[in-house]
């Protein structure tokens, strides 16, 4: 099965939606009123006993002045009101089309959008474009009222969409929209007026006094003086990027200013870029017409195009603003805005400068929305959820796409049953990766993975892949890895995480050999598209060389130091000085830790520096690549409490001007030598789940390895039934029904309902399939789940033929476990017990603790382990060997078992011994009749939650 976006979806063009139509017919007499609804649960799960909570879901009224519709019900509030206004539509008999316009009827539809434009109507109208025609009139002389029209053609959408139509190549050279504007104006010739040589347009005959005065009476009329910030970006890339300071007045034009600030006579010569970053920003690039700007007036509208100009390239502007930019440039944030008929404007620093440059690069998208530009790294795993921190992968994606212009990313979803993964695994060496955290909704949409498209089965697993495409279509990367996933968001997130770190290395070492590139693509299960991705990249490449270059020295980075992952710093971790007494709690692979630190530039031999960057608390989790690796290393030689100090070299310039709150401080000291010092705290420490903990050392993971053991003595013992003592989620039962055994019941008890609920969905998901009839499962006669505590008897489960417990006595107290122990083998009697628990002096493997002079020293030994931790913090005691072994033996003796030891993960010939250590209890004699009839007359405890049987037809 396949969902998700396909390139159709990323590329088709925008249409209204209902509810931007209702809002055309009806604006603000048209309301909305959404309310949560109670919709009886559908738990999918026949025989569950659980009453399940339904989803949270919603309907919304919409009351228009002459009727109201009413939507279905819908997960989401947005989809609920758009029903409605669908509804509404079809009452009013309006079919929205999805169909675009042919070439020649956008042309016409551009000829009336100009002539709109400059209409009486359109002067008082609430509109950005606006804004400028009614500061035109302030301008003077031949001037007075002249639009340019680069203007028309950045301010107004609507013009853009109808070009787009007209000739698709527009997207690639927005300046191509000048010219339809142009040769649209000179059609209206009885309206407007284009002076031979101008890129302007201005009314031919004079706007009615009302109406200016209307006009003039929405602006508070009062003259002031309007100060802002930019920064002037010279072409030639040897000259410094400076901050400039614009000066208005309200009442002037202020395009005229911007014009006298790039050396031109009037805004008529100045072009303008798109917007910068957020559709809704007035950030833009200001820069020069040519003397003759090379229209193309031909009647052949489909090839209209643009002469090269005959400037040289502005490759810092073009490659910020995705566009050709020539010559020199200014960067403002200013304009006129849907929200107000004021002048907008704020201030663009050298520091936002150099934001915008790291942005263009996926890691530092993610730094910026860290905030933690010269500490963060884009991780190298996408681990869960709740451990990530800041901007997930796919969001990241989708602004790197955002910002070099592409089409949205392409992901395609296949979900494989468990049977096929579990041979894929096998024949395709697919890594299964598993995750704690439930995986989350994608809203449908462009380019956006459909979750709900159909459902699936609760056994399968997922595969992503991704495909990158320009606004042409060109195919430029896709990336398919071969890992398999247990929930659907993990496979998106990791694969567009791969993408990212591909990009990423890419953008490190542009020029890199055609051999790294192939170890790149075999790092990363990515290919790049060398022609496609080279023409929409080739303005970086320029840029990034000059970036390498501006770092301390001139000297770019060899080509042999930057690695395939991240760029190494190399630091003697063991000369560095840590302070404070050692508190013991350490992190280790996998731990989410909060630490407080400061970054500061200092020139060497100098005692002087200047802060760049600080935060109180900053968390990441490590082992992931969350961090610069130099503070890693540092970090995991510390303990909670203690502090350190640290120096690098320097990164790139671009990197500290984009931290740098005071740019200019930070470009006096970098006038000379310095370098970085990094002042660190730990705060506190947060363990990794155990299953985590045990996945980043063992594969397969030690859950499987405990589940393949249990098999091979159901396969040895010939068990027919089987009963799991604290099942929990029903993991082992169904990885059980993958097997081929012998079989024919099973059964598990906990006390989680909300666990059941969840083992019970799993189990009748595999247990009810048709599809297969050589499938393993298909041996199970009977299925039943119990509500119940495995320290009480249940006469229902006496003398089945093999019992199990895995990983579950240590979430007990010891008194509890020993309990269970004498319930187990006095009382409900299998044939063969199985039972695991950690093994408390693994920990210090897991841990990552020194255990080099613990062979060597056996009080240095004992003073490591007692340092470890648990493995969760969910455990009540966790057992060294000797103890383990205790328990069971008396266990044992008393009960007339045997019992022999094991485990899995490492090896019982080497120090510590097993991971998870594990006691097999066999029953020495057959248990009496009188004794067995005892147990069955006593009382059932245990509630039935949710019971399955073959030979119901319900079932069958």
């Amino acid at each position: 099965m396949e969902t998700g976006g396909s390139l159709a979806q990323a590329i088709r063009k925008p249409i209204l939606t209902p509810k931007a139509i209702i809002h055309q017919k009806f604006g603000d007499k048209a309301s909305y009123k959404v309310e949560e609804v109670e919709e009886p649960s559908q738990n999918g799960c026949p025989g569950l006993a659980i009453l399940q909570k339904g989803p949270c879901l919603y309907r919304c009224s919409l009351e228009l002045p002459d009727f109201s519709v009413v939507s279905e019900s819908f997960k989401k509030k947005k989809d609920a009101e758009q029903s409605a206004a669908q509804m509404a539509l079809e009452k009013l008999g309006i079919r929205p089309s999805a169909d675009s316009p042919t070439a020649e009827e956008a042309w016409a539809q551009l000829i009336a959008r100009v002539k709109f434009l400059f209409s009486n109507e359109f002067l008082s109208a609430l509109h950005p474009l606006s804004g400028h025609f009614k500061a035109a009139l302030c301008r003077v002389g031949v001037l007075n009222g002249s639009i340019p029209a680069s203007v028309i053609a950045i301010c107004d959408g609507k013009p853009n969409n109808l070009c787009k139509i007209i000739n698709p190549t527009v997207e690639s050279h927005p300046l191509l929209v000048i010219s339809y504007i142009m040769r649209a104006a000179a059609g209206l010739q009885e309206l407007v007026v284009s002076p031979e040589g101008e890129l302007s347009i201005r009314r031919k005959d004079p706007y009615p006094h009302d109406v200016i005065e209307l006009s003039v009476s929405q602006q508070s009329g009062v003259a002031e003086s309007i100060t802002t910030m930019a920064i002037y970006i010279p072409c030639s890339p040897e000259k410094a990027v400076e901050p400039m300071i614009l000066n208005f007045s309200s009442t002037g034009y202020y395009l005229d200013g911007i014009a006298e600030k790039l050396g031109l006579s009037d805004a008529n010569k100045v072009l303008i870029s798109r917007t910068i970053g957020k559709a809704s920003s007035e950030m833009r690039f200001y820069f020069a017409a040519p003397n003759s700007y090379p229209l193309d007036m031909s009647s052949d509208l489909l090839n209209t195009k643009v002469d090269t100009f005959g400037g040289p390239l502005n490759a810092r502007a073009s490659y910020i603003s995705g566009q050709d930019i020539y010559g020199d440039s200014i960067l403002a944030s200013i304009g006129y805005t849907w929200k107000c008929q004021e002048l907008f404007h704020e201030d663009v620093t050298l520091q936002s400068y150099y934001r915008m440059l790291i942005s263009k690069i996926p890691s530092g998208v993610y730094k910026l929305s860290r905030e933690e530009i010269l500490v963060a790294e884009l991780p190298l795993t996408f681990t869960t959820r709740t451990n990530w921190r800041g901007s997930f992968p796919r969001e990241i994606l989708s602004s790197f796409c955002r910002q070099h212009r592409l089409l949205e990313p392409v992901f395609s979803i296949s979900s494989i049953p468990a049977k096929t993964s579990a041979e894929w695994s096998s024949n395709k060496k697919l890594k299964v990766s598993e995750s704690a955290e439930q995986e989350t909704e994608y809203a449908n949409g462009n380019g956006v993975v459909d979750a709900d498209a159909k459902a699936v089965g609760l056994g399968s697993s997922f595969t992503c892949e991704v495909k990158l495409y320009s606004k042409c279509q060109d195919l430029i990367v896709a990336c398919a890895p071969n890992v398999l996933y247990k929930k659907q968001n993990d496979a998106v997130q990791s694969a567009s995480l791969k993408v990212l770190s591909g990009l990423n290395a890419y953008f490190k070492e542009i020029n890199m050999s055609f051999e790294k590139q192939k170890q790149l693509a075999n790092v990363f299960d990515i290919k790049f598209y060398h022609q496609n991705f080279f023409k929409e990249v080739v303005s970086c490449q320029s840029v990034h060389n000059f970036q390498y270059n501006e770092t301390l020295g001139g000297k770019e980075p060899e080509s042999n130091s930057i690695d395939i992952l991240n760029d190494v710093v190399e630091i003697d971790v063991n000369s560095i000085d840590i302070k404070g007494p050692d508190s013991g709690v350490c992190p280790s692979n996998g731990s989410l830790l909060c630490v407080c630190y400061s970054v500061s530039l200092v020139p060497k031999g100098e005692l002087r520096k200047v802060l760049l960057e600080s935060t109180e608390e900053f968390e990441f989790e490590m082992g992931t690549g969350a961090v610069i690796p130099c503070l890693e290393a540092v970090v995991n030689r510390m303990s909670v409490g203690q502090s350190a100090c640290f120096y690098t070299e320097l990164p790139s310039q671009d990197l500290i001007l984009a931290a740098a709150k005071d740019s200019a401080n930070a470009l006096a000291f970098l006038s000379s030598p310095c370098f970085l010092e990094y002042a660190i705290i730990l705060l506190q420490v947060t363990e990794p789940p155990e299953d985590r903990m045990e996945q980043a050392l063992f594969s397969p993971p030690l859950s499987k390895q405990r589940v393949e053991y249990a098999v091979q003595h159901i396969k040895e013992s010939c068990a027919t039934s089987l009963v799991d003592f604290g099942c929990g989620s029903g993991s082992l039962l169904e990885s059980l029904l993958d097997y081929p055994t012998s079989l024919e019941t099973i059964v598990g008890v906990d006390i989680s309902q909300k666990s059941l609920s969840r083992a019970a969905k799993v189990l009748h998901s595999k247990l009810a399939m048709k599809s297969d009839p050589d499938a393993p499962c298909r041996r199970i006669k009977s299925a039943v789940l119990y509500d119940g505590s495995i320290t009480d008897f249940d006469s229902r489960l006496c003398g089945f033929d093999i019992g199990t417990c895995l990983e579950v006595i240590e979430h007990m107290e010891e008194d509890q476990a020993c309990q269970f122990g004498d319930v187990v083998l006095s009382s409900f009697r299998p044939r063969i017990l199985i039972v695991s628990t950690p093994n408390y002096e693994y920990n210090v493997i897991l841990q990552k603790s020194n255990l080099a002079s613990q062979e060597d020293d056996p009080d240095e030994k004992n003073h490591s382990q007692q340092s470890c931790k648990f493995r969760n913090h969910d455990h009540k005691f966790e057992w060294t060997r000797e103890q383990f072994n205790q328990w069971a033996s008396e266990l044992a003796v008393r009960h007339k078992y045997s019992v022999e030891f094991s485990g899995v993960g490492g090896s019982a010939d080497q120090e510590p011994g097993f991971a998870s250590q594990i006691a097999v209890f066999r029953r020495t004699c057959v248990a009496e009749k009188d004794d067995l009839q005892e147990h069955e007359d006593s009382a059932c405890q245990y509630k039935p939650i949710w019971e399955w049987n073959r030979s119901m037809p319900a079932f069958d």
